[in-house]
């Protein structure tokens, strides 16, 4: 349960400034495209069947936002590709989270669509979200949300 304190104020600003950048449908399936190898944009609009437009406006808003970076690979004419920066790579893991949560929670009939085979281990990888420090799994259950050094004290009328 999140303190009285914060509750109005819980994503105000991380969870909020990311969203502008990532909370968009097309933005996460792009994403998803980035991350298992696809890099110019006649193969995200094939892939997607996203209009081209659209797609357009969407790269943009991640090159802007720092997680594709726009990188060209022929002139004459000038032809780009976008790639993941470290940003971008690091929201990998929310969006295998959100694949296992609609796996889990709207199965396609026939089951996952995509599966991510583990290298290491060799296995079908299960991922969950897990503790730095002690290796735990976080959950709903084991974490409260305290003000952090960013935390902004409300504003008395």
């Amino acid at each position: 349960m999140v303190p009285e304190d914060l509750s109005h104020r819980f994503g105000d600003e991380s969870v909020a400034r990311t969203l502008e950048v990532v909370g968009e449908r097309w933005t996460m399936l792009i994403m998803r495209e980035a991350f298992f190898g696809v890099r110019r944009f006649g193969q995200f609009a094939r892939n997607l069947k996203i209009p081209r437009p659209t797609l357009s406006a969407r790269l943009r808003t991640l090159v802007d936002g720092g997680l594709l970076e726009r990188v060209p690979y022929a002139h004459d004419p000038d032809r780009f590709e976008y790639r993941l920066t470290d940003a971008g790579r690091e929201l990998f893991s929310a969006i295998v989270i959100l694949m296992q949560w609609g796996d889990r929670h709207l199965p396609h009939p026939k089951g996952p669509p995509i599966v991510l085979h583990h290298h290491v281990c060799g296995n079908i990888a299960e991922p969950r979200l897990d503790c730095k420090h002690c290796g735990q799994e976080i959950t709903t259950r084991n974490v409260t949300p305290e003000p952090g050094p960013g935390f902004r004290k409300a504003q008395s009328p």
